[in-house]
């Protein structure tokens, strides 16, 4: 397998002004993975604390953030010494009371030690902790897998060199497989451990089975991490975005949650959900002149899932109808190429602002 973020990682390793980094991104995008194998592949060894898993380890910030009490903590519980050539990984850094905190101290106190931390509601504990370290740290976003990555996953990485160098004397005679694989990416998605299940075994039916417990795990975290008050406007915004993107409208209706809605209602839901990684909120430019932003009607936006697969899975759509092109694919108005061409515009697009057209009229 092969992530885009891993050239991003390299980078920030090279750095001699160098920050602990935070992965951000939501659950199941390859965070944890991402950072294992990079360890893997550019250190001698690395130290793993998962503050989610490991309730002990939760309190090792509380006390205060004298470097020397802290490390000699995290090598008497890993048996492992904190030393150069050795990076230290904290995963679901936001679980640990004032981990987030403890980075910039890293930063002052040890910047000789590589601390990489990742976490999947680390934007919803930004805005709940309002000393989130700013400026004392360095940020990779990690999305779901892009198509190419989804090519390169599938065995061609031949042909995903041709996408990328843009052979298209190659491409024009390869069309019938890359239709083959973007029907595959349209009902696969990008979600790795999806993607990974999909590649070894072919299984459909499997890949539906864990895309769905995928948004079981997002909805329990709606009633496990947000707001009381705002879990049932939440649900009710995530579950009319396939139907929203399905109809052509020229912005997200309100309306469409309810009879009588207004937008004061259901802000905190789409910021929850945008803080959770788990929507793009894309807002509409005026003109398709550039800079775009010049443009920006802030009144007019649209909302889209983080990834494609799991926006096929809530559409119910099975992968007759996708991969064999049954016409009842044809009804979604082209919601899933507006999803594809943003997805990949994420993935490959260095943090660009995204905006979408549509006509006054």
């Amino acid at each position: 397998m092969r992530r885009i973020q891993t050239k991003q990682l390299k980078e920030w390793k090279q750095r001699s002004n160098r920050k602990p980094l935070i992965l951000r991104g939501a659950r199941q995008v390859g965070k944890t993975w991402l950072m294992k194998e990079f360890a893997r592949e550019e250190y001698d060894d690395y130290i793993y604390l998962n503050f989610e898993d490991d309730e002990p380890l939760k309190s090792l910030f509380m006390q205060d953030f004298d470097m020397t009490r802290i490390i000699q903590t995290i090598e008497l519980y890993t048996s492992k010494r904190v030393s150069p050539g050795v990076v230290l990984l904290f995963d679901e850094i936001q679980e640990a009371p004032r981990g987030v905190t403890s980075l910039k101290y890293f930063y002052e106190k040890r910047p000789d030690i590589h601390v990489i931390a990742a976490g999947s509601l680390l934007g919803i504990a930004s805005k709940q902790n309002g000393s989130f370290p700013v400026g004392k740290v360095d940020f990779v976003d990690v999305n779901p897998m892009s198509f190419l990555e989804f090519v390169v996953a599938s065995g061609q990485e031949t042909l995903a060199t041709a996408i990328e160098t843009r052979r298209w004397d190659l491409l024009g005679a390869m069309s019938a497989k890359l239709r083959e694989l973007l029907l595959q990416y349209y009902f696969v998605g990008g979600m790795p451990e999806v993607v990974k299940m999909f590649v070894e075994n072919h299984d459909y039916n499997e890949v539906r089975r864990i895309q769905n417990a995928i948004l079981d795990t997002y909805d329990n975290d709606f009633s496990k991490h947000a707001p009381v008050a705002e879990v049932p406007r939440i649900r009710m915004v995530w579950n009319s975005i396939r139907g929203q993107l399905a109809k052509e409208n020229k912005k997200f209706l309100y309306g469409a949650l309810k009879k009588g809605a207004r937008a004061r209602e259901f802000e905190v839901a789409i910021e929850w959900l945008r803080d959770a990684g788990l929507v793009y909120k894309v807002n509409r430019t005026k003109k398709g002149l550039l800079p775009l932003s010049a443009y920006e009607d802030f009144s007019a936006f649209k909302l889209y899932l983080l990834d494609l697969g799991l926006l096929t899975a809530m559409s119910k759509l099975s992968h007759q109808v996708l991969i064999d092109g049954n016409t009842l694919f044809l009804d979604a108005k082209g919601a899933f190429a507006e999803q594809y061409v943003l997805q990949q515009l994420k993935a490959h697009g260095n943090n660009i602002d995204i905006y979408y057209w549509s006509a006054e009229n």
